[in-house]
């Protein structure tokens, strides 16, 4: 049997050989087909619910399949507080509105909407296995007259299949740390085109790219490596990332090295996924080696409700964007220099040009 064959036939008499259950929901996840697996060994524990291995194989294909940040993300209190506020008032203006809310995952979004007396939600999650537990704990919090789970992905919606018509209110928060990598432009452009109404309230409404340059050893040395250990391992460096991976500026030793100054600026009522790129004149505050850039969000979800992952936004469960340089860049106060920023509609990328006269440095990890 190989993993491209479909499920294993009903033995003799009608049973079912779960060994060969077992051994298809081992090949599938072998490659790499997570949500396939956890169905196979779902399958496998509706015959057998105290089978050890059907158990333990469900668990780590769900751990592939279902992202970990999930559970810091729901004891995100700020985030909860925040969108809640907003969805309330929201609510409280038109309660009749047909609300959307994209990417639901746990459902807390829709549940929130719902209680704050919205009559009709649609919440949408592309990802099987959370969507069909989200149907259960909306179903457990004695939500499910109001709020309906599809599991798709909103760009795979449509009306009247799978909104009764267009919504009057969306909600999503299809972001990362440095805003675009969910896709959130191109989500909300699809949204707006297909799913909702022309007057509908967009929630978030704007959403800003926040940067600034940062000097730190530590954190080069997570995108870099030279001589260590008596071998020269900079071959290594060709595997290093090209954007941004995310993590907690705090933790790092570091010194910021410019104002925090904003590179993007997205309404969300009018903004779709083209490429954009721009210049910005930067002025060092101190002397010192540019290593990175960190950058953050900030997620305004109505006037006056704003959300952000600042460093200083020290228990958001959003860390920041980092983008190591691939060499240092010297920099004073007197000598200005451009970075200039870019994005693709699903990453911001970040180059530093080294101010006139001057020369990026070469950091070598060593030990």
């Amino acid at each position: 049997m190989t993993a491209s064959h479909d499920a294993p036939a009903p033995g003799p008499a009608g049973t079912l050989e779960l060994d060969e259950f077992l051994r298809w929901g081992r090949e599938l996840h072998d490659q790499g087909r997570y949500e396939d697996a956890a169905k196979a060994y779902r399958l496998i524990l509706g015959l057998d619910q105290d089978n050890e291995e059907a158990r333990i194989g469900h668990n780590r294909a769900v751990r592939r399949a279902v992202p970990r940040w999930h559970w810091e993300m729901l004891h995100d209190e700020e985030r909860a507080e925040l969108y809640d506020l907003a969805i309330t008032r929201a609510v409280a203006a038109d309660p009749d509105a047909l609300v959307l809310d994209i990417g639901t995952g746990s459902g807390l979004l829709a549940m929130m909407a719902a209680r704050a007396g919205a009559r009709r939600v649609v919440a949408c999650e592309g990802q099987p296995s959370v969507a069909e537990t989200t149907v259960q704990v909306i179903r457990a919090a004695g939500y499910a007259d109001a709020i309906t789970v599809v599991p798709k992905m909103s760009t795979r919606m449509s009306v009247p299949e799978d909104l009764p018509r267009r919504a009057d209110l969306l909600v999503t928060e299809t972001v990362d740390c440095g805003l675009l990598g969910e896709g959130i432009l191109r989500t909300i452009a699809h949204a707006r085109e297909h799913l909702l109404a022309p007057d509908a309230t967009i929630m978030p409404s704007r959403g800003r790219v926040i940067a600034q340059l940062v000097e730190s050893v530590p954190l080069f040395r997570k995108n870099h490596v030279g001589k260590l250990y008596g071998f020269d391992l900079t071959p290594f460096n060709r595997l290093s990332t090209l954007e941004y991976f995310d993590s907690r500026l705090r933790r790092h030793e570091h010194r910021t090295l410019s104002e925090p100054l904003q590179v993007f600026d997205f309404d969300f009522y009018t903004a779709d996924a083209s490429p954009r790129r721009t210049t910005l004149t930067v002025r060092p505050t101190a002397v010192g080696k540019v290593h990175a850039i960190a950058f953050w969000f900030e997620l305004e979800l109505m006037p006056g409700i704003t959300l952000s992952n600042a460093p200083d936004h020290v228990h958001s469960h959003w860390k920041q964007a980092i983008q190591v340089l691939p060499a240092p860049v010297s920099v004073q106060p007197d000598e200005p220099v451009s970075l200039e920023a870019a994005h693709d509609g699903e990453s911001v990328r970040f180059s530093l040009a080294a101010p006139a006269g001057a020369r990026s440095g070469r950091e070598e990890t060593t030990r």
